[in-house]
């Protein structure tokens, strides 16, 4: 039987998806669009397991559209390249971050700032404006738009350096645009998961002082030893945490978890700035006596847009900066996931696709 035209525009693609709330994977047969004039094909090497993942798998904010294939922290090797493709080769190593389209011509889009579009389309869980779903980087392929797709350095590691795509931006963007920057300053990492360990290794490549705040104890030697903070805080240790009273410049908060943010609005000196990345599932206390009287800022931020994440990982590679990794097998997702609920892994899940991804 001859095949629809609907049909000859697609590719067969082979990944893991929830069918419903429960967030358990298995696998999952779909189809991505033919390879267009502007788009990249690549096959997936490796892709990074997100706090973010988990929450849609579970549809805690709401918004999850099943059957779901999550990943948007995305290498591998350039497979076709459209004949309007300049900016890569067959070959190439690249990824794909969080968002795989835009409108390409609003205010923020010019900026460069895509990550803030109105119309943004995210990597999985979004529709394309032609109503056609998008599946994310748990799976053997995609194909993206080159404008949205990014290029790994020679010496960046496709495994490890995955996670740098959202981790990695995601505290890069706020220490850029705040400011944050400043050598000899000191600035707080609130919480030592998959975006904290990032953010102290590349707030020590700005030459900041960094202190490690976390309510785990055990953490602190792993925090100096290993990512090289200069300190570490115990949030829940009221002594430590009074004596630390007004001594931070900068604090970047990625908890994911509700929390109080009078803590941390207390270790900021006058002027001092607490940039919130984490996304929990329900609003945060936001005390306005101390911002007031300490004249001090409490800010957001999301991933960056295309340039700046080009640029970060460009920063990485020079400051030789990854994510520290446990390699897993597409099989022992969902227990990965019940360990990340937990916050149980050390500190980025990374699935080997390629090595373990067949139907």
């Amino acid at each position: 039987m001859a095949k629809s035209a609907e049909e000859e525009n697609q590719q067969k693609a082979f990944g893991w998806a929830a069918t419903d709330n429960s967030g358990i994977l298995s696998p999952f047969n779909f189809s991505r669009r033919e390879n267009g004039d502007d788009d990249v094909t690549l096959k997936i090497l490796y892709c990074g397991v997100c706090h973010s993942d988990l929450h849609t798998l579970r549809n805690d904010w709401g918004f999850s559209f099943y059957p779901v294939v999550p990943g948007h922290e995305i290498s591998g090797v350039v497979t076709k390249v459209g004949k309007n493709v300049t900016k890569f080769n067959i070959g190439d190593r690249v990824g794909v971050g969080v968002l795989v389209g835009s409108c390409k011509t609003c205010e923020c889009c010019e900026q460069d700032l895509e990550n803030y579009c109105p119309r943004i389309i995210f990597t999985y869980n979004s529709y394309n404006p032609d109503g056609t779903k998008n599946y994310g980087g748990y799976s053997d392929m995609i194909v993206v738009d080159q404008r949205y797709v990014l290029r790994f350095p020679d010496n960046l590691p496709l495994d490890a350096g995955a996670p740098l795509l959202c981790a990695g931006i995601t505290v890069y963007s706020p220490m850029k645009y705040y400011g944050m920057t400043e050598a000899g300053k000191h600035l707080g990492v609130s919480g030592l998961g998959g975006l904290g360990h990032v953010a102290v290794k590349i707030g020590k490549a700005f030459g900041l002082k960094v202190t490690a705040i976390s309510s785990s104890p055990q953490k602190e030697s792993e925090a100096i030893n290993r990512l090289g903070a200069d300190s570490f805080l115990v949030s829940n240790d009221p002594e430590k945490m009074k004596s630390a009273i007004g001594t931070m410049d900068y604090i970047i908060d990625t908890v994911s978890a509700v929390h109080p943010l009078l803590p941390l609005l207390s270790l900021l000196k006058v002027n001092g700035k607490l940039v919130t990345v984490g996304l929990p599932n329900k609003p945060l206390e936001l005390p306005v006596f101390p911002l007031v009287m300490g004249r001090k800022l409490i800010g957001g931020s999301d991933v960056g847009g295309m340039k700046e994440t080009q640029e970060m990982l460009d920063f990485c590679a020079k400051h030789n900066i990854t994510a520290d990794i446990e390699l897993i097998r597409i099989e022992e997702i969902n227990t990965a996931m019940e360990r990340l609920a937990k916050s149980d892994v050390r500190y980025r899940f990374v699935i080997d696709v390629a090595n373990s991804l067949s139907q």
